[in-house]
């Protein structure tokens, strides 16, 4: 089993910043209640340019509650151009 993502910052918005665990594809944030969000991660190019400057050019954001995540460190990066 995958470490659980890690909190990395909080946004004066309330948006939270996490480390994606290894492979990680959904979401890991948790309502109030308790309840899994488990929404697709993708890619955020359309990120500020305070973000990409602060937490780097690959950003994941997720498609329900829009918590940010970094990538893993030991994950290949994906910011290359595509070799065919």
């Amino acid at each position: 089993m995958t470490d659980p993502a890690e909190l990395v910052d909080t946004l004066p918005s309330g948006a939270k910043v996490k480390r994606r665990s290894l492979r990680m594809r959904a979401c890991s944030e948790t309502d109030a209640k308790g309840k899994l969000c488990a929404g697709h991660l993708k890619r955020w190019y359309g990120a500020p340019r305070d973000f990409s400057a602060r937490y780097g050019a690959e950003l994941y954001r997720c498609e329900k509650c829009h918590t940010i995540y970094l990538p893993h460190p030991r994950e290949v990066p994906r910011t290359g151009t595509l070799a065919w």
